[in-house]
């Protein structure tokens, strides 16, 4: 069977989470395949709401296996943690989340090492979640790393403290004012890898290979945004990994031609959390109303979301770069009430007008270029069929397909999970 992907489309926090919970009835199993406890999953059914870092948003479901793939960053602490708040569910969680051995762990000086980076860049710092991620992540690419499999070998305590004595090294390289007991974090920090020793660790690629083979429906769920990519994203305000599609092939050892449908999800506006260019953010009472109705705090930081219009250029690119077949639009009830909506469909980039995102969208080269729509008054979060949709919303996304060039299957009306439109 081949392997369905799910991503994000913007600058992270669209919704995956509500999404991959919506879409697991329909699969075997559900596979993270990068990034670590900086991503926050949001999911809400039964009037409780949950936040998921690092687990598999298909978690809820009894028919499910939840895989943590080889390109995720661990942190056992915080993984301690989400299997804490899970522990009232009465999950079986030793035989339905599994983890891959080639998962590497983020360890305290990790967390350490990103304080100290970000403090040392003063103005320039690229809003870091200070989760460890960049430093696992360089550890990983600098061979380096302590990963999963190594906590079953005898020696991994001599690998650890190997490599916690440099980065404290490391630390005192920064210069900077930062406070910590280690043998506190350690306390905890080996408390944690106690439990997470009591889960089910799996050579994850050929435990894929395998469900493939047997015609297992398999979906890859990805977490942050496809523009806080590090290779395509707003560099260098990006994250540690590969969010586009391409990073769950080498996140999961799934090969390129296995990959069947890429699902898309983006919001009906856009929103940023942190440092980085923002073309089409607003900073009057549009942007405040959308991050007010839209609730737009971080689930893993509490940080406010910056808002603006939907930009059409940087959907476009995320598109292209990841092949998506399918399209999801979250958020569409935020816009409720709003007189009039404009979506950018191109930029006037260094005097010129372009409709590709270029290499640097700084203010000073990037201005804007919108296309205005009405906007709809109806409330749509009790809105349970597409024929309900008031016309307003269809203009809308009608126009949106049609510069895409990728239907539009889901429309999310609100949290919860009931709250979704097939279309």
């Amino acid at each position: 069977m081949a392997v369905d992907l799910l991503l994000g489309l913007q600058w992270g926090d669209e919704g995956k989470g509500k999404i991959v919970d919506v879409l697991t009835k329909d699969y075997d199993i559900i596979a993270r395949f990068q990034g670590g406890p900086n991503a926050g999953h949001t999911l809400e059914f039964d009037g409780i709401k949950h936040v998921l870092h690092t687990i598999p948003s298909g978690i809820f479901h009894d028919n499910a296996i939840n895989l943590v793939g080889n390109g995720v960053v661990i942190d056992p602490v915080i993984f301690k943690k989400e299997l804490d708040n899970l522990s009232q569910f009465n999950l079986d969680l030793k035989k339905t989340l599994l983890i891959s051995r080639k998962a590497h762990l983020i360890l305290p000086t990790h967390r350490l090492l990103d304080a100290a980076s970000e403090a040392s860049k003063g103005k320039a710092k690229i809003g870091s979640t200070l989760k460890g991620i960049g430093p696992t992540y360089m550890d990983k690419t600098g061979r380096n790393g302590i990963r999963v499999g190594d906590l079953e070998l005898s020696n991994w305590k001599e690998k650890y403290r190997a490599l916690a004595n440099k980065h404290e090294a490391m630390i005192d390289f920064y210069n900077v004012d930062i406070q910590y007991d280690l043998k506190d974090l350690e306390t905890e920090f080996f408390a944690a890898v106690k439990v997470l020793k009591s889960l089910t660790f799996i050579d994850s690629e050929e435990y894929l290979h395998q469900a493939q083979k047997a015609g297992k429906t398999i979906l890859a769920e990805g977490a942050q945004g496809s523009l806080l990519d590090i290779d395509f994203g707003t560099y260098p305000f990006v994250t540690s990994s590969n969010t586009t599609a391409a990073g769950a092939c080498t996140g999961l050892g799934v090969a390129p031609g296995k990959i069947k449908e890429v699902f898309g999800i983006f919001k009906a506006y856009t929103t940023r959390v942190g440092s980085g260019p923002f073309p089409t953010e607003l900073f009057d009472d549009y942007g405040k109303t959308m991050a007010k109705v839209g609730n737009e705090f971080g689930a893993t930081t509490g940080r406010p979301r910056r808002c603006g219009w939907l930009d059409l250029v940087a959907l476009k690119y995320a598109v292209q770069v990841n092949g998506v077949t399918q399209l999801m639009m979250m958020k569409g009830d935020v816009l409720s009430g709003f007189d009039k909506l404009k979506v950018c469909t191109a930029y006037k980039y260094k005097g010129e007008t372009i409709e590709h995102l270029p290499y640097n969208i700084e203010p000073e080269n990037v201005t804007p270029i919108y296309s205005e729509m009405a906007g709809w008054k109806e409330d749509l979060t009790k809105m349970s069929e597409a024929s309900q949709i008031p016309k307003a919303l269809n203009d809308y996304i009608n126009f949106l397909e049609k510069e895409l060039e990728v239907p539009i299957k889901i429309v999310s009306v609100g949290p919860d999970r009931t709250q979704t439109i097939y279309r």
